[in-house]
């Protein structure tokens, strides 16, 4: 699509995109990659970037049903890397997952139960990952609990044991908690290991982003699930370098006025004018994932290569910025970047996250339907 024709839109390089998964493999060479395309792929567009990275993972991960729908109609003639539910899966979603093949995660005895029913009336062998629960609190057994729940799904005809995992919850923040998760986790699964029957062993999947970056492979994590990283942002400002953003975010000047002294701009007349000042009103807002919270905070954009600062509040759909200093250069339909490069200098996904008191997860994944993906090989 010709960006031209639309008020702002997101430039997806797919190029990045396999940049950052090398960067992955170079981290665990040994591994085998989950890529976590929850949430649209973090706002990336889930159809392209799972096309783009079906002959190069072995599973993809996801959040929803729904999601792994999408993925299905998306490569269908193509390779098909397995699908995991990363979340709890409702008994009246059972049926589509197994029948289709979906790994789920299960947490619990009771849980391993209602996955059975639905199995054995399907008549088809549902595949599971069981989950440690050692600190996220979030979801899977607790420790003392683990190792009978992987004895009794091993024990059933109609599940296949495909993986065992656990969360890290503070791998970006806390390295002695850090520690003392994966501790715990080798624990459990040793434990599990030393009693498993047969000869094919549970993929062992513990990794995140930031894992992937801290403490790489060892032997038994046979599975690595970047997310953040994959799209280009490090979790962690001193791996930044090692990887390329793979969204920039644009728009268009919609309007330049001259407003005098004493003007107020956006709602609330939050900021009112100094001196005369040329304003350009830009087309997005926090309709399109523009946080609202971007006001006052020093935020700009980059127009003709220049920072331009925010003027006021943010309104749904159009934001205002400063372009005095280009002397009258700005014109009405110039490129405004958001998010990204731009005569180089840059607006950093991460320095925004800040800025809107938030964190970088959250700014790709607000990023609403209406912006437009041009995806770029």
């Amino acid at each position: 699509m010709d960006p031209r024709r639309t008020r702002t839109w997101a430039e997806i390089d797919l190029r990045a995109l396999h940049h950052n998964l090398a960067v992955v493999r170079n981290h665990a060479p040994n591994a085998d990659v989950l890529a976590v395309v929850k949430a649209n792929a973090y706002g990336h567009g889930l159809t392209k970037v799972c096309q783009s990275l079906a002959s190069s993972v072995a599973y993809f991960g996801v959040a929803a049903i729904s999601e792994a729908s999408i993925i299905r109609n998306a490569l269908e003639g193509m390779p098909s890397p397995s699908i995991l539910i990363m979340g709890e899966t409702l008994a009246e979603e059972l049926p589509k997952a197994i029948s289709r093949g979906w790994h789920l995660s299960v947490s619990s005895i009771t849980q391993c139960q209602v996955v059975i029913k639905a199995a054995e009336a399907l008549g088809h062998q549902a595949n599971i990952h069981l989950v440690a629960d050692t600190g996220m609190g979030r979801m899977g057994a607790l420790p003392a609990d683990f190792k009978a729940l992987c004895q009794h799904a091993q024990a059933q005809p109609v599940l296949n044991v495909r993986g065992l995992s656990t969360h890290l919850s503070s791998a970006d923040e806390d390295e002695s908690y850090t520690q003392q998760q994966l501790k715990e986790f080798d624990q459990l699964l040793n434990e599990a290991l030393a009693v498993w029957s047969g000869e094919d062993k549970p993929l062992v999947h513990v990794l995140n982003s930031a894992g992937i970056f801290r403490k790489g492979q060892t032997e038994q994590r046979t599975l690595v699930r970047p997310g953040l990283m994959l799209y280009g942002c490090s979790p962690e400002k001193p791996f930044q370098s090692t990887l390329k953003p793979v969204m920039t975010v644009k728009s268009r000047i919609r309007l330049i006025r001259e407003l005098p002294t004493g003007s107020g701009i956006s709602y609330g007349h939050s900021y009112i004018t100094t001196s005369p000042m040329l304003v350009a009103t830009i087309g997005i807002g926090y309709g399109d994932g523009f946080s609202r919270a971007l006001a006052h905070r020093a935020t700009t954009v980059l127009i003709q290569g220049q920072h331009c600062s925010l003027l006021g509040r943010v309104t749904m759909d159009q934001i205002m910025v400063d372009v005095t200093h280009l002397q009258e250069q700005a014109t009405v339909g110039d490129e405004v970047v958001i998010l990204g490069s731009q005569g180089g200098k840059t607006i950093d996904l991460r320095e925004l996250a800040t800025k809107a008191r938030t964190i970088p997860w959250e700014v790709l994944t607000e990023i609403s339907g209406r912006v437009c993906r041009i995806h770029l090989d």
